[in-house]
């Protein structure tokens, strides 16, 4: 993951980006991140669907499903 600074940023528009953010549910940098990926013409995909196609490129994962044997039981709060 990289991390990128962006010096002289100016109020005007880090209050607009704050406000973007929040009409979308997401943290400032989230909202940075989504406009940057749109800008280079990233897809816009969650975290599942990445690891999915980044798994797939790599000729899939074979996973084993759990041992579903034994019976469920009760949660215990204590």
């Amino acid at each position: 993951m990289s991390t990128l600074t962006i010096p002289r940023l100016s109020e005007r528009t880090h209050a607009r980006l704050l406000r973007q953010a929040a009409e979308n549910g997401r943290s400032v940098e989230a909202e940075v991140r989504a406009i940057l990926d749109a800008a280079v013409g990233l897809p816009d995909e969650s975290t599942p669907m990445a690891v999915r196609r980044e798994s797939s490129e790599a000729g899939g994962v074979d996973i084993e499903p759990p041992d579903r044997t034994d019976p469920p039981q009760d949660a215990t709060f204590s």
